[in-house]
């Protein structure tokens, strides 16, 4: 059973979740870096770096953004990257192992992030984010799948 494309596609969006558990991590330890450090000159340094003005919307807000940066602050995303990518890690373990939690668990956190991306798309389109929408309900969908069939195999027919 381990080898059915269903289990394959699963076993993906395992990868798939603690690869994003990981990015995230990486991204907390790395926000650990700017401790005592002025985030105000790196945010511009950086802006400058990749050639964007810094005049422009997401830039600006950025910058701003870094005027704010306190060691508490970075120490608290520090801690909720990595509760969230525990929170990853402990899913795609679930799923790849095939645990009808994890894919419960799968679900439920997949469809939370729908209304919200639906709403941002509204509000400010971008070909990514029609990516990332069709991305999540393939995994929604592909999990509901898999909880369906768990309870109605294919050998027993669908319910009456």
């Amino acid at each position: 059973m381990s080898s059915s494309p269903l289990i394959k596609s699963l076993r993906a969006v395992a990868v798939f979740e603690a690869v994003k558990g990981l990015l995230v991590l990486a991204a907390g330890c790395g926000s650990l870096g700017l401790l005592h450090k002025d985030a105000h000159s790196i945010a511009l340094k950086f802006v400058a770096s990749i050639h964007l003005d810094p005049a422009a919307k997401y830039p600006k807000l950025f910058i701003d953004v870094s005027d704010h940066v306190t060691d508490g602050k970075l120490w608290f995303f520090a801690g909720l990257a990595l509760v969230y990518a525990i929170f990853r890690f402990i899913e795609g373990y679930g799923l790849w192992k095939e645990r009808a939690w994890a894919e419960w668990l799968a679900l439920i956190s997949g469809s939370i992030y729908l209304p919200v991306e639906i709403y941002e798309l509204c509000v400010d389109f971008s070909w990514g984010m029609i990516l990332a929408l069709l991305a999540n309900i393939g995994v929604v969908g592909l999990v509901a799948y898999a909880l369906f069939r768990k309870r109605y195999p294919l050998n027993n027919g669908f319910p009456p």
